[in-house]
């Protein structure tokens, strides 16, 4: 037998499979030279990394051969066409030559479950097909040996880290080696390129460029915009006033490379996604900016038709990392720093990337700390980062500067001279009477810490205000809902809306929606999320009223949500500072205000604190490879919701939905991919997350969908008005 496959279906040889991976290979080495990288072992172990394949039980397995026994995953086997005295002879060590036995061997990370002699029977039966085998494009490397020490590949020889410098060098040439080669793979698999080239970015950017100059001759790209121009090559923290065109500044500094844009919100980024595809790049080049979270193919869904590409192509490309330009979310990226089998990929891409990071301060300290461990990383495997916002926590700077990360700060603040708000602090816990003589002909935005403050605010102000515009916006609404929502918000909180209408929200409208009220009632929470909820008020237009801002500090008590999901210390550091500044505030105090309440001596001894500090402490305890991607996953998204349907709105819509679990339901073979993912897409219409602790209280009914899935009857009601009302033996504050 001299035809021996890859995979069957669709049927390819090895040969042809290593064709598509050499291609990719050198498609990669043409568009990014500069990856710290040795070609020569990366194009080597694209050669060598399937050729185990061939044993007779994979072959078996393919339909392809008949053979009996314990199948030897082929990554184990593939290690014995490695020419280890061909690369003595090169002077590699053997350190390196570890790398490229473990990089072959654990390309696919599968379990370890044979014992030596199972794998040393299997790895003499492999030299009698290699006798019938014939590859080209092996030329010099054909070698095989049945003499392997099986110490490349023991579960106790990974590379790890290490301490040493030298560690640290093989530790990164490993992760190098194996992410690209997984990359790599990967992208021949797929039959996609493993890199689109990005010679479009700047192009568009002078095409913005001259649009603004056709309004305006004397239009030029702003300070803080020619200063990330002339840093395009260096790690940055800039802080920028909002409105300052900090999307443009971050696309000027990534430029022609291949770039990441984080930002912490979903719907955030959905909107920077439309704008850059819609108003930035040109309509050819759409489909090679990419959107990646956890909603993505829904979203692509909805802008089908846009990009240049079949929408599962552009979602395997996206998923694939392959587009040159992403917008996504940091826990798409960021969990790398765990190191779990199988992380290499992703690290890699960043050695030869850019990422931006927008809304720092928006992250918990979990995910702060995930953030700056990550920043390090790309820092040392070569990539560049940006750090972009109108505040910046000086504790960020510190740890960043403690784990070693260069960057440049531009000693001013891109800000303007403009002033947007004046703040009146109100010493009592938040009230619907003193909100209600302000409602007059103004659009009011009014924001609580928790959803039952706000669900009680809305129900005090509708009541008195019958047949008025009052709405209620948070997270227990299904998703549907609360879409129709974020819509009716958007357009009553355009600048130049002239309907009267009181909107009351949670903290899901502090960074997410590009909202313009005329005045603001809020809760203080800390001084980050009240300037973010500031920028809900005044966004884009000067100041004329005395006051915009009334910030109600709880009096002698503290507001809700406080010493639960808020800082005490924080909350109460931010009260002391605020109460100082009543009264016009310029964009300029806002930021030295930040810098006040979150430098880290006024942090310590805070929860926030103890618990960025633990989480740092806690990813570096783990060692690399000690944990399992599930587990990364979990740990890194702390997980602590449950996504369920509420009883109610299964009843009202049980015909739609059971008609998409019968779809989700069936095979791959009695259905497309597309039409399940449209499916699963409009069941999540139905759907919304409620807190862990919450659910395990509900007696709601668990619907099955098939072995791996369960959709979730929540019991309680609901109101489209509302959201979920809990029965009475369930009832708990929610924070969102």
């Amino acid at each position: 037998m001299h035809k021996y496959l890859a995979k069957s279906n669709p049927e390819e040889t090895i040969q042809e499979h290593t064709d598509n991976l050499l291609k990719n290979y050198q498609r990669l080495k043409k568009l990014y030279p500069s990856v710290e990288i040795d070609w020569y072992l990366l194009e080597l172990v694209c050669l060598l990394h399937d050729l185990g394949k061939m044993n007779l039980l994979f072959q078996t397995k393919l339909g392809n051969a008949s053979g009996k026994g314990k199948e030897i995953p082929h990554g184990y086997l593939s290690v014995a066409f490695v020419p280890d005295s061909k690369l003595e002879e090169m002077g590699y060590s053997e350190d390196e030559i570890k790398v490229v036995y473990q990089a072959i061997a654990r390309h696919h990370e599968r379990k370890y479950d044979f014992s030596d002699s199972e794998w040393k029977n299997e790895i003499i039966n492999l030299e009698e097909q290699w006798k019938g085998f014939n590859y080209s494009q092996l030329g010099e490397n054909a070698e095989y040996s049945s003499e392997v020490e099986m110490l490349y590949f023991y579960p106790g020889s990974r590379i790890f880290e290490g301490n040493s410098a030298v560690d640290a060098e093989i530790f990164k040439k490993y992760v190098l080696l194996k992410g690209l080669l997984n990359r790599i793979d990967y992208a021949a698999s797929a039959g996609i390129d493993v890199e689109l080239e990005n010679d479009f970015l700047m192009d568009s950017m002078e095409v913005q460029l001259a649009n603004f100059k056709a309004i305006n001759p004397e239009a030029d790209w702003n300070a803080l915009q020619k200063y990330m121009l002339q840093h395009q090559n260096e790690n940055i923290v800039v802080i920028a006033e909002t409105g300052m065109g900090k999307t443009e500044a971050g696309l000027l500094w990534l430029g022609n490379n291949k770039g990441f844009f984080t930002l912490p919100l979903r719907t955030a980024i959905n909107a920077i996604y439309e704008r850059i595809t819609k108003n930035i790049v040109t309509t050819n080049q759409a489909g090679r900016v990419g959107l990646l979270h956890s909603e993505t193919y829904s979203q692509y869904l909805l802008h089908e038709g846009n990009a240049e590409m079949d929408i599962d192509e552009y979602y395997t490309r996206t998923r694939q990392m392959s587009l040159p330009v992403t917008i996504c979310t940091l826990d798409q990226l960021f969990d790398f720093v765990f190191r779990y089998a199988g992380f290499e990929h992703k690290l890699a891409t960043l050695s030869y990337s850019k990422v931006i990071i927008d809304e720092i301060q928006m992250y918990s300290p979990d995910l702060l700390a995930y953030l700056i461990l990550g920043l390090s990383y790309i820092d040392k495997f070569g990539g560049k980062f940006c750090i972009m916002t109108a505040t910046l926590p000086g504790i960020v700077t510190d740890l960043l500067l403690e784990n070693g990360v260069d960057f440049v700060q531009p000693e001013e603040k891109f800000v303007s001279s403009r002033v947007r708000h004046s703040m009146e602090m109100v010493h009592t816990e938040i009230e619907s009477e003193f909100i209600k003589p302000f409602y007059n002909d103004n659009r009011i935005l009014v924001i609580c810490n928790t959803i039952s403050k706000a669900k009680k605010i809305y129900s005090e102000l509708k009541e008195h205000f019958q047949g008025e515009e009052i709405h209620l916006i948070h997270s227990q609404f299904i998703k549907k809902d609360r879409s129709e929502k974020e819509k009716s918000i958007f357009e009553d909180g355009k600048k130049d809306s002239m309907k009267k209408c009181i909107w009351v929200a949670t903290q899901v409208v502090e960074a997410s929606l590009d909202i313009d009220f005329d005045l603001l009632f809020t809760e203080l929470s800390d001084v980050n999320g009240l300037f973010q909820r500031m920028g809900r008020c005044y966004r884009n237009r000067s100041l004329d009223v005395d006051t915009n801002v009334y910030v109600f500090d709880g009096g002698a008590k503290v507001c809700s949500g406080v010493g639960i999901f808020i800082d005490k210390l924080i909350f109460e550091n931010s009260k002391a500072i605020l109460n100082e500044q009543v009264g016009i505030l310029t964009e300029e105090k806002k930021m030295e205000i930040v810098e006040r309440a979150y430098s880290t001596e006024a942090l310590r001894g805070s929860i926030f604190y103890q618990d960025l500090i633990k989480a740092v402490n806690y990813v570096k305890s783990f060692d690399s490879y000690e944990l399992d991607k599930a587990d990364v996953r979990a740990r890194f998204r702390n997980i602590n919701s449950v996504s369920v349907i509420p009883e109610k709105v299964w009843q009202e819509n049980a015909v739609e939905i059971n008609s998409y679990l019968i779809t989700l339901s069936k095979t791959s073979k009695e259905i497309g991919k597309k039409e399940k993912m449209i499916a699963r897409t409009n069941l999540a219409e139905f759907m919304l997350s409620v807190p862990d602790y919450l659910y395990k209280k509900s007696e709601g009914a668990v619907h099955k969908i098939n072995r791996y899935e369960n959709v979730i009857e929540f019991k309680c009601d609901y109101s489209n008005d509302i959201g979920i009302i809990m029965y009475e033996k369930q009832k708990e504050d929610l924070f969102f």
